[in-house]
């Protein structure tokens, strides 16, 4: 059962900065994902998701919002954050939180084991540690 807890007002503050970088950059087919990091000494940063015609090359918004806050010498994550920008043909008004995909899970549980993650969960926005999203991570039976 993956143990969950509530948002606090600082991580609807990181909802809405994922939420400003993807609509201030949607691209259709380039951009749709937002992004946004808080580190522990609560710096804030966001990005987007880079697309590219061959998938296996595409870097997501996670990656590169980590990316940003390591770039700038800040390397210890505290929550995360991905939002979905609707496209044109989508009957939706405004932008969704989406859970990290497998890679996301294994870059972030990485880059600090200890980080939360905004999800989706039973309808409700909450919070949960990277590793609830990786369950024995490296890890087999006979150890």
């Amino acid at each position: 059962m993956l143990e969950v807890r509530p948002l606090e007002s600082i991580d609807y503050e990181l909802i809405k900065e994922a939420e400003k970088v993807i609509e201030k950059n949607y691209r259709y087919e380039r951009h749709h994902i937002g992004s946004a990091v808080r580190t522990k000494k609560g710096n804030i940063y966001s990005a987007v998701h880079v697309e590219a015609n061959v998938g296996r090359i595409t870097v997501c918004g996670e990656a590169m919002a980590i990316g940003k806050s390591i770039s700038e010498g800040d390397h210890e994550f505290e929550t995360i954050v991905a939002v979905a920008h609707p496209h044109p043909h989508e009957d939706i008004e405004k932008c969704w939180v989406v859970a990290p995909c497998g890679m996301c899970r294994e870059l972030i549980s990485d880059y600090g084991k200890d980080t939360d993650v905004i999800i989706s969960y039973k309808g409700e926005l909450v919070k949960c540690n990277v590793m609830q999203l990786l369950p024995e991570k490296y890890t087999s039976d006979t150890e």
